[in-house]
């Protein structure tokens, strides 16, 4: 049998790994080691990728297992999911993965001016109501940029069709350079010499399979945010996903939305 939430989080109380700032904390509390990642805690000069929305945490643990010179960070704020990654990690001894549990509108407090590298978004709810809150809107944008080196990589791998539309939009609205895109990772064929494509779909997590087994896509898309520039929301009707999630039925009676 598992363990309950309240015996996660008591867990995730004593892990080394695991740095649990919900907005109610933080918001008065300056986060001591911002800028610090590195010395305090990696110990070393690796590249810092965040993968925001991690959930149970198998994407951020299974990319630091492959790639033990780059350091990785899972940040989201439900806990519970993420003490899975959070206990792998500690059982397996991967030193190169670290959990933030705390929410993304905030997440620009925890980083310094280029301390992080590269970003992945990996399943994101599409938040098909309120373009402020899907983690690929220009509002997201402009706060990754405190934090991320110039023209750093974003990584979306996406189920939803609906948000994948969207941040192509985006991305087309805004100029910024794309590196790669696919509407099926799983049946296209990756472009020769790209390491990155290979990965993205290397790594399959849970509710990934899913998806894959109802017959739904997986899109992939790969592209640079500059520091410079003004960003711009997209204003375009998309079409509605059909679908809200395994066994559920899709969110709205609307077709389509902004």
């Amino acid at each position: 049998m598992g363990k309950g939430k309240l015996a996660k989080f008591a867990d995730m109380e004593t892990y080394r790994n695991v740095f649990q700032y919900p907005y109610s904390v933080v918001s008065d509390v300056p986060f001591a080691m911002r800028g610090h990642w590195r010395e305090q805690y990696f110990h070393n000069d690796n590249p810092i990728i965040l993968e925001l929305g991690c959930g149970k945490g198998e994407y951020a643990v299974e990319l630091a297992k492959a790639h033990p010179d780059r350091n990785y960070i899972g940040v989201d704020i439900k806990g519970a999911r993420m003490w899975t990654g959070a206990t792998r990690a500690l059982q397996e001894g991967i030193e190169n993965v670290a959990f933030l549990r705390t929410n993304i509108e905030i997440i620009d407090r925890f980083f310094a001016e280029d301390e992080v590298q590269e970003i992945w978004l990996t399943f994101s709810d599409p938040q098909m109501k309120n373009p402020r809150k899907r983690l690929t809107s220009t509002y997201f944008m402009q706060r990754y940029r405190r934090f991320l080196a110039d023209r750093s990589i974003i990584h979306l791998k996406t189920d939803s069709n609906f948000l994948f539309t969207y941040t192509t939009f985006m991305v087309e609205k805004n100029h910024l350079p794309l590196i790669e895109r696919t509407e099926d990772l799983y049946a296209a064929s990756v472009p020769e010499g790209s390491h990155v494509g290979k990965e993205a779909a290397a790594i399959q997590t849970y509710y990934e399979q899913m998806w894959l087994s109802r017959g739904i896509s997986i899109k992939y898309m790969q592209f640079l945010l500059p520091r410079e520039g003004e960003l711009n929301e997209p204003d375009i009707e998309i079409e509605l996903d059909d679908y809200r999630s395994y066994h559920r039925t899709k969110r709205s009676p609307l077709e389509t939305r902004k």
